[in-house]
């Protein structure tokens, strides 16, 4: 923690597992088609990969409302977070213990409206539209992917409660905040983001939506994001510390 908080950023080991939990083959067929980025890792990180799936998979609670929740809906959920942890070491985020799937747009009690997706802090729950999670996944260039935003959020909240005592919450958190501290330092930055309309004007409601867009659209467009904003694109990259094919 202290080589974390004082000299370097940089875990000294992701995945270190005494048993590898496996999948099956028709898992593993879900897997590939649908995630490009598990596609894209070497032998050893996919199976590190499936292990912390099948832990995930065993962890949270599926329900579904209106419609029958299928290993498909499952998997994508836990491939999702695997995804967007798999350079920390702290991957099961206590923040999300059940996940609940409409198959469209559902009333939601919390602000009384229609929503697509949303993160339950008090029910440790993460709900979907089953509908926007498969559109997010079927357009992979449009910045826009409704599990990995939600997921954004109930990563935010975990890593925060958990940032004195988790190295992989303190490189997130500590990284973040560096990332809005040069922003708000740079106002030619700043600016040059802003006026592009790389990321969409939600980004720009509070700093929960600006991380979540941020990473979105890291993990969507990773060589357009880099071409554009360098600087910003590498506090990202650090931040999750993704050193992984394509980024």
């Amino acid at each position: 923690m202290a080589y974390v908080e004082y000299v370097e950023k940089k875990l000294f080991y992701n995945h270190i597992y005494i048993y590898k939990n496996k999948l099956q083959p028709g898992q593993k067929s879900i897997l590939k088609q649908n995630f490009r980025f598990y596609e894209r890792l070497p032998f050893k990180q996919k199976i590190h990969f499936e292990h912390r799936v099948s832990k995930l998979l065993k962890d949270k609670e599926f329900i579904g409302k209106e419609i029958d929740v299928t290993e498909e809906m499952k998997l994508i959920i836990a491939a999702t977070q695997t995804k967007l942890t798999f350079g920390l070491r702290d991957y099961r985020i206590s923040t999300v213990e059940r996940i609940i799937f409409y198959p469209t747009e559902f009333y939601s009690q919390t602000n009384k409206t229609y929503h697509k997706g949303e993160f339950n802090l008090g029910y440790k729950a993460l709900v979907f539209s089953w509908k926007d999670i498969l559109h997010g996944y079927e357009v992979h260039n449009d910045n826009m992917n409704l599990a990995i935003h939600e997921f954004i959020h109930a990563i935010h909240f975990y890593y925060l409660s958990a940032r004195r005592k988790s190295t992989s919450a303190a490189i997130f958190i500590d990284s973040y905040v560096e990332l809005t501290e040069a922003l708000d330092k740079n106002n030619a930055l700043k600016k040059k983001l802003i006026d592009s309309k790389y990321l969409r004007d939600y980004a720009y409601t509070n700093q929960f939506e600006f991380l979540a867009v941020i990473i979105e659209t890291f993990i969507e467009t990773p060589q357009e994001f880099k071409s554009q904003f360098p600087e910003i694109y590498m506090k990202v990259k650090g931040m999750l510390n993704f050193n992984f094919p394509g980024y």
